[in-house]
Order: C-alpha cells, then structure tokens, then sequence
C-alpha cells in the first residue's frame, strides 16, 4: 500500500517537473563523481504550487546535500520551475529518533513536529548553521599549543559576553572551526546561536541586494544571541560587504550579543580590512592557536586511533616507531596529521597488515614533500637577511642605501619565483609595496643575473638553502 501511494506521487510529480531532465542538470552542474555518491540519491515524492518534497534515504545524506550543494540544487531547480522556493527533505526510514526533528530558526527541538523526518530548506534566508555535533569540548584534545583558546572558549560558554569579541587565528587545520562548533553546541541549549562562514555571509550578502531584501538581512543576522563566523579573513577587499558587516557586528555587540571570530591571522596583518573593522577585532580576546607541540601530536594520533578503531570495528595497532614518525614529520596542521593516520589505518584495513616504516615513507610521500618543500615569504625574507647580514626590519623599511635595496630586491624575485602568490601579495608582505614595485624588483634582478656572476652564484644560492630549508646551514 505504501509502495503504491509512493508510486503515485512520483507520477504526478513527474507530470510537473521533469525530473530526469533535472538530475542531468545535476550531473553536469556538479561533475559525475558528485552525482552519484549524493545527488543521485534524492527522489522527487510531490511537488506543490512553491514547494518541492524530496526523499533522501539517510540524514546524513540530506545534511551533507545541505550543507555543501544546497543553493546550487535550488539554483537548478529553479532554473526549471522558478515558482518554486521551499524544498521539503523527507527522510526515506521507517524510525525516527529525536536528532531526527525538525527545528526551528533558532535551532530549537520542535517538540510539535507532525512528521519528524521533514527537514524544510527555504529559498531566502536558509537556515545554514552548520553546527557539527561530533565536534564538541569533550574530544577536543588540549595541549600547551591550544589550552589558551580552549580555555577561553570554555567560559564563553559559561559567563556570557565575558570577552567579547573573541579572536582565535591559527593555520589552516588547528581547531579553530571545532571551537566554533563545540562554543555552538553549548549555547544553543539557552540561546538563539547563528553559526556561518565569511564566505557564506556574503553570499547572503549579494543576495538580498540583488533581491532587494537588505531590510530582511539585517533583521536575519542582527537577532541572534551569539553570532559565530568562520574565516573572516575572506572579507579582504570586500568594502560594500564590510560596511555592512560592520553595522552587524556594532548592533550585536549594543545588545550584548556574543561574537566569536576564527581567522587564519591576527587582526593586525588582516590586509584591505577596514581599520576600525580591525581595531573591533583587536579590542576583545584575540587568542592565537599555535602548532601542536611533539606531545599534543602524540596524543592526537593515540586519540584519533582509538576512535577510528571503534568506528570501523577494528583493533589496529600502528607501533610505536611508526606514530613517532608521523608525529616527528608532520608538524604544523593536525587535520594532515589525521589524515595522515587514516592511510596508515587504510592501508592496514585492505592488506590486514600494519606497514613498516619504509612502506609509511611511501604511503606518506606527498605530505612528507609538502613539509620538506613549503616556501613562505616569511621564510625567503628571514634567509634573505641572515645571508646579506641586514635586519628584517631594514629589509621592510623605506629605506633605499643600496646594502638594503639589492638584498630587498633579491627577496621579491625569489618570493615570485618560489611562492604562487600574486604580486599584490607579494607587495604586501614587503611593506604593502605597489605591485609596479615588485615588477621592477623581478625585472632589476633577472637582468642582473645576465650581468653578474658573482649575484648569479648567490641567488642560485639562497634558492637551494630556501627550497631545502638549509636556514641554519647560513
């Protein structure tokens, strides 16, 4: 009987909306491998005069649509009924549980939820706190490196507002978004919580304009509790964006609003940020998370075997030597560390073998070349000076005695040469110097080059102590 009403809303919804033609869109739109590990697993149930029921077998399979296609989906569905603006994610089980309902704008249970497996996604204005519920306080592992940004997490969660803003910045995989989500997960017990990304809030952003729905945006990110933003460094350059972000963020923090920020720099080296926006950020806690120690590294891989162990249903037991090595080689991200362990794991899965330290060499030998081969500007301008014997601060200063300009000059072309960053960004890294500078830099020191062998001998030089981190060989 139930197969049969399924049967029949799927025929009259195919009368509407052509749904094969739709799901071509999809695989063109999103690429194969998209399609057909997510996408192709939506079915079309009914479809109404503005809204769209579709069913998809798991939750985690609705989320993860949700979360990373929602408005390209919506996009292309419009694109073949523009009535339509709500979509109706029905969850294609026969229980449901409590994790299962509906909530509300607040990201409140709805107790008087009719059907508990109907997930509503709005055109305007979605919803998007994408709170991850496995990322709390309890499995975020502390160690010198991050106690301070945990701790100061923690009383957020308990005296409210206490600091305000508060400011973690850190390399990309440290923890920053964990925090976020686990400061989420505590206050949105008690209070209204919007969690979203800089990228996300423009996205919104440019949206409400182009409907012109900018009254509607105001009132959707001004009437929150907490407001939690991931990346703002994202809003580099963004002036329009930035003016408004900034009467968001001095109206949330009028009411008492919290406010807590993650970047991947201080406040103070956020380039094309408006001053007063930084000077806001400055003003509350700003907490940097540094790179995870030998030890917090250690705990990390221990903690994390464990929990792939339970989750796959194994018991396998990578050696002492081989958790000292990935520890010992890869430094400065824990999600490469992670991800480092899960090959291993992988690896011991498909061969029901641990492997030895030479096939983790192989196994690993990708990321291994990234830490052995990562060039910085920072790092180009630290053994610019040491070799010509100047300061950093001689080097980044105004200054033009010729013993500065050649050494500045040689770090510019060697950061063009060894870096893929812009020459905006090189420019600012040395000063906030005017591209038309570092064009002049790369072009003086390549035609001396021609000229000079004695420049030639030391720029070959630094190029192969920078690329084979020789620092200390200086």
């Amino acid at each position: 009987m139930k197969n049969s009403l399924n049967q029949n809303l799927n025929q009259n919804a195919q009368e509407n909306i052509k749904w094969e033609l739709i799901q071509e869109d999809f695989k063109t739109k999103f690429g194969k491998e998209v399609f057909e590990s997510w996408l192709k697993k939506m079915s079309l149930l009914e479809i109404n005069s503005d809204n769209l029921k579709i069913s998809v077998p798991t939750r985690f399979i609705r989320d993860w649509i949700t979360s990373r296609y929602l408005d390209n989906v919506i996009q292309v569905i419009k694109s073949h009924n523009k009535n339509i603006n709500r979509i109706e994610f029905k969850i294609n089980s026969t229980s449901s549980n409590l994790s299962d309902q509906k909530i509300d704008p607040n990201g409140n249970e709805n107790n008087n939820v009719i059907d508990a497996n109907v997930t509503f996604i709005k055109d305007s204005f979605i919803q998007y706190n994408r709170i991850d519920p496995n990322k709390n306080f309890e499995n975020f592992i502390v160690g010198s490196s991050n106690s301070l940004a945990f701790e100061a997490s923690k009383k957020i969660t308990e005296a409210f507002s206490n600091y305000n803003p508060l400011y973690l910045y850190s390399g990309v995989g440290m923890g920053k978004t964990h925090l976020l989500n686990a400061i989420g997960i505590e206050l949105k017990k008690e209070k209204k919580v919007m969690f979203i990304s800089a990228e996300r809030f423009m996205y919104h952003f440019v949206k409400s304009i182009k409907s012109n729905e900018m009254m509607k945006f105001k009132d959707y990110f001004r009437n929150t509790d907490v407001l939690l933003i991931d990346d703002i460094q994202f809003m580099n350059g963004k002036e329009a964006l930035q003016e408004e972000f900034f009467h968001t963020f001095s109206a949330l923090l009028d009411k008492g609003s919290q406010i807590v920020l993650t970047a991947d720099r201080p406040p103070s080296k956020l380039s094309r940020i408006q001053e007063r926006i930084r000077s806001r950020f400055s003003g509350g806690l700003v907490v940097d998370i540094q790179n995870p120690d030998f030890n917090l590294r250690s705990e990390i891989i221990k903690s994390k075997l464990s929990e792939l162990n339970i989750i796959n249903g194994n018991n396998v037991v990578i050696s002492n030597e081989i958790q000292k090595f990935i520890c010992s080689e890869i430094k400065s991200s824990v999600r490469e560390l992670v991800g480092a362990l899960n090959r291993i794991v992988s690896f011991s899965r498909i061969y029901n073998r641990v492997p030895n330290l030479s096939e983790t060499r192989i196994i690993l030998k990708d990321l291994l070349n990234i830490y052995e081969n990562k060039v910085t500007i920072d790092g180009i301008q630290t053994i610019v000076c040491k070799f010509f014997k100047i300061s950093k601060n001689e080097m980044l200063s105004s200054r033009r005695s010729r013993y500065l300009v050649r050494p500045r000059q040689t770090a510019i072309y060697l950061a063009k040469m060894l870096t893929s960053k812009s020459l905006p960004e090189i420019g600012r890294c040395f000063s906030n110097r005017d591209h038309t500078t570092v064009i002049h830099s790369v072009k003086t020191i390549e035609k001396l080059r021609k000229e000079d062998n004695e420049l030639n001998i030391k720029i070959d030089t630094l190029k192969s102590k920078i690329l084979y981190n020789k620092e200390n060989e200086i």
